[in-house]
């Protein structure tokens, strides 16, 4: 699978893809990160990206036709699968299940926004959906460009080496969350392990990992009908 991300600071991501499991999936061929700066792709010697918006406002607003000529640069998959995000305060909230939906395409290419938003015209024409990490504002789109390529990467077969490593994971079902874990040493500082994960009775843990398996509340709990 491809990843291309479409950046104003492409530095930002040299560290953080060449680290631990992202970068053993690229050394095995798994996935393969493309970064794109965007500012090539102006046609001015200032390379500007950004402009005061019209009808007045604080900030800036990135230009379109620098990620237009960006977009264009890049050569789709044959006969395969492409989706094209941008990253945005406004857009859907990022889950397990887009995750999921994004690992199944043959190419997943993210647009970082910046400054006080992306020209409009980018979410009308460019893109297929706008996406948002959390109920927050970032500075620019790169720290959320960064988490979906994380969670999409691990899922691609092969990544994490286990197949079975994300089939029981917090979100792996919405609203289901991971069940505690405990390691070695069985007992610390008076903390023990819970007796129901040592005896190696497969049944049991099964019962206490369901048991004491966390929900998202937000999720899980059936929403009430305001009355009218």
């Amino acid at each position: 699978m491809k990843i291309t991300i479409l950046t104003l600071f492409p530095d930002f991501f040299t560290s953080t893809l060449g680290l631990s499991i992202l970068k053993r999936a690229q050394d095995s061929g798994l996935v393969e990160f493309n970064i794109i700066n965007i500012r090539d792709f102006t046609t001015d010697k200032h390379r500007v990206t950004d402009d005061r918006p019209f009808g007045g406002g604080p900030g800036m607003v990135m230009k379109v036709e620098p990620i237009f000529n960006a977009l264009n640069s890049l050569v789709k998959p044959q006969n395969g699968k492409r989706t094209v995000v941008l990253t945005s305060a406004k857009g859907k909230l990022f889950t397990q299940q887009k995750a999921e939906e994004y690992a199944d395409q043959d190419e997943l290419v993210l647009i970082c926004g910046h400054y006080e938003g992306v020209d409009e015209r980018v979410a009308q024409n460019l893109i297929d959906e706008e996406i948002r990490i959390g109920e927050y504002v970032l500075t620019g789109g790169e720290p959320a460009a960064v988490v979906i390529a994380d969670a999409v990467a691990r899922l691609l077969p092969g990544v994490l080496g286990n197949e079975a490593s994300n089939q029981e994971e917090s979100h792996s079902e919405p609203g289901v969350l991971g069940f505690p874990q405990y390691t070695r040493p069985e007992t610390f500082n008076t903390w023990s392990v819970p007796k129901e994960l040592l005896g190696g009775n497969h049944a049991k843990i099964r019962e206490w990992r369901e048991k004491n398996r966390d929900t998202d509340a937000a999720l899980s709990e059936p929403t009430s009908t305001p009355h009218e």
